[in-house]
């Protein structure tokens, strides 16, 4: 069965950094093409980062992963107000279960 479980979430200022991870158990992540969603209070959830990056994020965000420790990161520079959201990760066509997620929250 496939889980993913995401961390790495918490308060930070307007300005500042922070990586998120994502393991992945019961499936191979070389095998997919991975990516990383969010949904803001009260929106609706969007990609983020995949083999795109949504234009809100460009430049700012970066995707990586570690097969060997099947594992998705997500490191986020220059955190501003409006990047607050639960942030998932899944594959891009969004086939696994969706895990819990990890809350961001940019904030003075």
């Amino acid at each position: 069965q496939v889980q993913l479980v995401e961390s790495g979430g918490g308060l930070v200022q307007p300005g500042g950094s922070l990586r998120l991870s994502c393991v992945v158990s019961g499936r191979t992540i070389s095998h997919y093409l991975m990516a990383w969603y969010r949904q803001p209070p009260g929106q609706k959830r969007e990609m983020v980062a995949g083999t795109k990056y949504a234009d809100s994020v460009k430049g700012r965000f970066t995707i990586s992963r570690d097969n060997a420790k099947n594992t998705v990161y997500l490191q986020m520079n220059s955190l501003k107000p409006e990047d607050t959201a639960v942030y998932y990760c899944n594959n891009q066509w969004e086939t696994f279960p969706w895990g819990q997620g990890t809350q961001v929250t940019v904030s003075s």
